[in-house]
């Protein structure tokens, strides 16, 4: 974004079935990279695979060829749910698979953060606090950013231990269900992180929610202006902030990224025809001229 070069925005994934014919072309190329179209608009993703499995090097080296002709594109990356959500024991072959992928991108630097993602379950006690230091010192070698979503999180001793470490505390908006840690602008690293994850509250923890219910949501104005006031002061304030959508159902993700990229840079976005056909308000914020982008890979 023109006059925000440290401001970096993008989704959650980039590989949803949903999104072709709404954001990647109904018709492509066999060769078509869905990551390269996403570099062509964005400068930022968060890995969401990384989270169900380690990502290889090889990966990793594919989709830096996806994104190269863009120089400011980055990554971010979800640490392996072994490690945050099983949370019982791992072993140094464990954290080699992890590493090998992420490193990579940061010799590549294209890497931006490793997100430690931990439920609502995940309370702030002794024994989880034990396991959060545990897993900070293992992967020490990255920048880090830890999301908690329990409100017992939010506590000034919290958020010393990640300042005294450079660890970022990741600002979220979800839905508010019971003990839900509402959003927060805490900064405790040189980089700030947003996640938004939507607020569809009847089905964030309702039995019969599939992934793509649990966030399908779309921000409207008033929301939108309730994000853009944390994210523009922390960006103001840190070298770098990220802000991913995780509201990926039907491309709404998407949509919400562009309608706050116009809100922070002031200037018209380019969004492709797929998306601005789906969602008719985005023509107030398109580029009158988009050239069709050119497939690289």
């Amino acid at each position: 974004m023109a006059g925000r070069a440290n401001l970096y925005i993008g989704p959650a994934g980039w590989s949803y079935p949903d999104w072709k014919g709404r954001f990647y072309p109904t018709k492509t190329q066999k060769s078509f990279s869905e990551l390269n179209f996403l570099a062509q608009h964005f400068d930022f993703v968060e890995i969401n695979s990384s989270y169900y499995h380690p990502q290889s090097a090889e990966a990793s080296k594919r989709w830096l060829r996806s994104v190269a002709f863009n120089p400011k594109f980055t990554f971010s990356a979800k640490l392996w749910q072994k490690f945050v959500l099983e949370r019982s024991h791992y072993t140094s072959e464990e954290v080699r698979a992890v590493q090998q992928g992420i490193d990579v991108l940061m010799e590549a630097d294209r890497f931006a953060a490793l997100l430690m993602q931990f439920p609502q379950s995940f309370h702030n006690t002794i024994d989880n606090r034990s396991w959060l230091f545990r897993i900070v010192t293992t992967f020490s070698m990255y920048p880090l950013v830890v999301e908690v979503r329990h409100q017992s999180w939010d506590h000034p001793e919290i958020h010393d231990m990640l300042r005294s470490r450079s660890i970022a505390l990741a600002n979220i908006d979800q839905p508010i269900v019971g003990q839900g840690l509402a959003l927060k602008k805490h900064i405790t690293a040189p980089f700030c992180y947003f996640r938004f994850h939507g607020r569809n509250e009847h089905m964030w923890f309702h039995a019969d929610a599939t992934r793509d219910s649990r966030y399908d949501y779309d921000y409207g104005e008033a929301e939108l202006q309730q994000l853009f006031i944390p994210v523009n002061a922390a960006s103001k304030k840190t070298n770098s902030a990220y802000v991913v959508f995780n509201n990926h159902f039907r491309g709404l993700a998407l949509k919400n990224a562009f309608e706050l990229m116009f809100k922070l840079s002031g200037q018209k976005v380019r969004i492709p025809a797929e998306l601005a056909l789906v969602y008719p308000s985005l023509a107030n914020i398109k580029r009158s001229h988009n050239p069709e982008q050119i497939e690289l890979f």
